[in-house]
């Protein structure tokens, strides 16, 4: 046994975070530790058969971009009684597992609304073992707050945490690229190639079809209404597919599928996602990190539209490090010219049966990672 380890997460828009965290956590069991990963967001999907222990805390979310207020299920302001229950609930279970290393998906680069537990399960671990490691993770690209905000986390990383795992790699698009690194962030970054699952690699499934996907959020809403429009304006010869997110509500689903013309279809999300991937004529969808690697992987000619609404960058960052490779073609939906349904139609006939070149980023199954955090656990002995 390697060691025991916890891993702390809470996804609060879509599903990215929890699905990173998961990948994490099945890597370090295959690399021998005894794995506990802990959820305060909404719940997806069972857990169990996974290779490690899941705990779900009193979930919370978001609206929309606004990550300053916190919601229940109901989707009610959630009340101080339920944030210090999991704060509470973080403590009893990091003092039962005594870690070796506990690792904070986003914090303290973001999440600042849920500072409270984060910091109460490091001081805990801290306080019953006194050469716990501390990790933070964080994926590829992050979302620059407020220069105060800033401080506040380059202060937490220096004074709290051992080394940050950068799920990304850095000839790729370095973490600097959407975050300040100075020389003492510099010294504990490590960088573990983007984390996925093994990725689909049959070739043979072709079946022609123009994909629509957007994550598990409803934040993807306005580019599968825009897909709809195109798939009126089109030639009927093109195929469309649209997978809608779990985060979208029964409501919208069915608007969609109502507007849907001819022979689209319009479905929930599916676990076969990477299959159908890998086999489509042409993929349109966001850029969020494990859509991006899913894209990588399947080698198939892309479009994205990343979410930019409010101040989000991230998404916007990450589709224009895969057009500046040659891997998709990036368009948007806010800014001087925003993408209309002729415009993506247009953009469809240029891409469509175009070969997909050889490079970007090569998903890794968490093998760099684990080697991380054993040389980190190495280290303090």
């Amino acid at each position: 046994m390697s060691g025991t380890a916890l891993i702390v997460v809470t996804h609060l828009l879509g599903s990215g975070h929890l699905v990173r965290a998961a990948h994490l956590a099945r890597a370090l069991a295959r690399g021998g530790f005894a794995v506990t990963l802990a959820s305060g967001g909404m719940k997806l999907r069972p857990m169990e058969g996974e290779p490690f222990a899941f705990v779900q805390l009193p979930p919370v979310r978001t609206e929309g971009v606004d990550f300053r207020t916190l919601l229940d299920e109901g989707g009610r302001a959630v009340e101080p009684e339920r944030m210090a229950a999991r704060t509470a609930a973080l403590e009893e279970l990091t003092t039962q597992l005594r870690p070796d290393v506990v690792i904070t998906e986003h914090f303290p680069f973001g999440r600042r609304q849920l500072a409270d537990e984060f910091l109460a399960a490091i001081a805990a671990a801290k306080a019953i073992n006194t050469k716990v490691r501390i990790l933070s993770s964080v994926r590829d690209v992050l979302v620059t707050p407020k220069p105060a905000r800033i401080v506040e986390a380059q202060e937490r990383i220096a004074r709290l945490f051992d080394a940050v795992l950068v799920h990304g790699e850095e000839d790729f698009l370095p973490l600097d690229r959407s975050w300040p690194v100075d020389a003492r962030l510099q010294s504990k970054l490590h960088y573990t190639g983007y984390l996925a699952d093994a990725p689909i690699t049959e070739a043979a499934l072709d079946h022609g079809e123009i994909l629509v996907s957007g994550g598990g959020s409803a934040a993807a809403l306005p580019l599968f209404e825009l897909s709809l429009q195109a798939a009126q304006l089109g030639p009927s010869a093109w195929r469309w597919r649209v997978l809608v997110g779990r985060g979208v509500s029964e409501e919208a689903f069915q608007r969609l599928a109502a507007g849907a013309p001819g022979p689209i279809v319009v479905e929930r999300a599916r676990p076969d996602f990477p299959a159908l991937l890998a086999g489509c004529a042409l993929s349109i969808s966001q850029a969020g990190y494990n859509t991006v690697l899913d894209l990588v992987a399947a080698r198939r000619p892309a479009i994205v539209v990343p979410f930019d609404a409010g101040a989000e960058t991230e998404q916007a960052i990450r589709a224009e490090a895969l057009e500046r490779a040659g891997l998709a073609l990036c368009l948007r939906l806010s800014g001087a010219q925003p993408l209309t349904a002729e415009a993506l139609v247009r953009a469809i006939e240029t891409r469509i049966g175009r070969a997909v070149p050889v490079g970007g980023p090569c998903p890794d199954d968490g093998g760099r990672a684990v080697a991380a955090v054993k040389l980190l656990l190495d280290e303090r002995r």
